[in-house]
């Protein structure tokens, strides 16, 4: 298999660490507009099979001849790119998977499905971990019932020891984490999707294995399509994001004074924007690059066989001490990786589909357990 991994951040950097893990991968392209010097962790694993390429995925001409040296393409770059690549990989007649993270977007890349199975490719966006892997554990709650009532998902990213004042580390991008706190949430409700305010409905959600409570609000993206999907056929869906408790209340407090709206204010004659201003005081002050960890749970109450019940499900992941690779790193770059493996292996049908709709759900388990994330039911 030959594999291109598009971006050499820390997520693409863990795709292609994975994906040299595997021996059936003959070649791993890294392509980004410049490869700076690897991690260490890929540094340690790297070897003849890992090329490094620059290029700009703005330039359709490049990125054609290099799809068309590949069996499967995984996107790890910023979400605005992929429907254009999408698109062109399917001109290429080659597999694509991305981390996805915007609704919109997947919905234009749903529209290349009869292409994509013209070409006998599969195109799976919204791969990472919230949307993605959650999403394929909540489809697996679902198919346990004959009908079902509610869905609800919990995903989190946090530091192992929380640091006031929020208890928190940037993960992935703080300019995410501000856009998700200032968004309207979709949701399902009575069966219809909806929206509430991001950071509200606030609960309480307790983790064994050392995590202990943790707290649970409305933000933006982690349903992604499965509210379409399954308006009219569930009567509640909701996705919320985990926290250590009292972050919220002073991430509403600091959204609602406006510091983090997006519109230009006058300071001492000088034209500033809050949410600017925001990213770059609490971004510096929140990139502690500490040991973190992933806690998901997936809720789902049904009927089968006329028995109603609640079940479910969760995931804690640490950090890798061994390699330095994050909880957050495996959790999303590591599913990238597995995703893009079966569908250059066949495992996944022709087509345009988010990761709930054709996963083969125990393979995909067991190649998240090889890894060490082991999705477990619990009581």
């Amino acid at each position: 298999m030959r594999m291109l991994v598009l971006g050499a951040g820390l997520q693409g950097s863990a795709c292609a660490f994975d994906l040299l893990n595997n021996p059936a991968v003959a070649r791993v392209t890294l392509a980004d507009v410049q490869v700076h010097a690897l991690p260490p962790f890929l540094q340690a694993r790297a070897d003849a099979r890992l090329v490094p390429v620059a290029l700009d995925v703005r330039d359709e001409t490049a990125v054609r001849t290099l799809f068309a040296q590949h069996d499967a393409v995984a996107s790890a770059i910023p979400y605005y790119f992929n429907a254009a690549l999408a698109r062109l990989a399917v001109e290429a007649g080659v597999h694509f998977t991305d981390l996805g993270g915007n609704t919109e977007i997947v919905q234009q890349q749903k529209q290349l499905h009869g292409a994509a199975e013209a070409k006998g490719i599969s195109v799976i966006p919204d791969t990472g971990l919230a949307p993605g892997m959650v999403n394929v554990v909540a489809q697996h709650g679902i198919d346990q019932y004959d009908t079902v009532e509610s869905v609800k998902l919990f995903v989190g990213g946090l530091p192992q020891v929380p640091e006031p004042p929020l208890g928190y580390q940037i993960a992935y991008s703080i300019e995410g984490m501000v856009d998700y706190y200032t968004t309207q949430s979709l949701v399902v409700r009575n069966g219809q999707p909806t929206t509430v305010t991001a950071l509200s409905e606030l609960e309480s959600v307790m983790f064994d294995d050392g995590v202990g409570p943790l707290e649970a609000f409305h933000t933006a993206g982690g349903l992604s399509t499965m509210v379409y999907r399954y308006a009219g056929r569930i009567p509640v869906m909701e996705y919320k994001t985990l926290r250590y408790p009292g972050h919220a209340a002073i991430m509403q407090a600091i959204r609602d004074l406006g510091l983090l709206d997006a519109s230009a204010v006058d300071v001492k004659g000088q034209s500033v924007v809050p949410r600017d201003v925001f990213v770059k005081v609490a971004g510096d002050h929140l990139r502690k690059g500490k040991p973190d960890l992933v806690a998901l749970r997936v809720v789902v109450t049904g009927t089968t066989a006329g028995v109603r019940s609640t079940r479910a499900w969760e995931v804690v992941d640490r950090y890798d001490a061994t390699h330095g690779i994050s909880a957050m790193m495996r959790t999303t770059g590591y599913t990238l990786s597995i995703t893009t493996q079966l569908q250059a292996e066949g495992a996944i049908a022709p087509g345009v589909h988010t990761p709930d709709e054709c996963m083969p759900t125990t393979r995909y388990f067991a190649l998240l357990a090889a890894r060490g994330i082991t999705v477990r039911e619990v009581a």
